[in-house]
């Protein structure tokens, strides 16, 4: 039986191949870093919008805010700094009769500078970025 050969990369060929993608990958990260900040920021704003509507809903029923999570029906989703996928730690800061606002605060530091994502809403549902990453 005649021997083949097959035509195929030698491994030095495919770990150069390798290092150029990774160089490659090391360049553009940078460069996407705010892209994933600014994604990563959604959770904040529809965890806000959503705490907003339950804020509205209790005051309708008992014609104030209130600053109890549990009380409104908002559940805390488990955060990544203790093992779950949220990033942001939703709390309210303020609640009376009138008024309220509530904060979500990062729990990772998207970009590695230092500081924190920090979004808020009211009772308006002025929604806006207090601390950007």
């Amino acid at each position: 039986m005649p021997k083949r050969k097959l035509k195929a990369f030698s491994l030095p060929e495919l770990l150069v191949v390798l290092v150029i993608i990774g160089i490659l990958v090391l360049l553009a990260l940078p460069s996407l870093t705010p892209l994933i900040s600014r994604a990563k920021s959604t959770e904040a704003q529809q965890q806000l919008a959503f705490l907003h509507s339950l804020e509205k809903t209790y005051f309708y029923t008992y014609s104030r805010y209130s600053s109890n999570l549990e009380e409104l029906g908002f559940e805390q989703q488990v955060l990544t700094s203790d093992g779950g996928n949220a990033n942001y730690r939703i709390e309210v800061v303020e609640a009376s009769d009138r008024t309220f606002k509530a904060t979500a605060t990062a729990v990772v530091d998207f970009d590695g500078d230092g500081t924190y994502n920090v979004w808020e809403v009211d009772q308006d549902k002025k929604l806006k970025e207090v601390t950007k990453d």
